[in-house]
């Protein structure tokens, strides 16, 4: 009985352990994609601003 419960105990660590790499992995890509959603909505804003000539993120420049 002492060795199946290992191989058990065994299975179980295994799986978590692929749960966390996927989720390690996971939450690296979003936030990669976060970064360069962010910098793709500041360039827009920035573009928004000098056409607009305005200021809209109330930084107090426009542009």
């Amino acid at each position: 009985m002492g060795i199946f419960w290992d191989l058990m105990q065994q299975s179980a660590i295994e799986k978590q352990s692929k749960k966390a790499d996927n989720l390690e992995d996971r939450v690296s890509f979003l936030e990669k994609e976060l970064k360069e959603t962010k910098t793709l909505l500041r360039k827009t804003l920035l573009e928004l601003e000098k056409h607009l000539n305005k200021d809209i993120d109330g930084d107090g420049i426009s542009g």
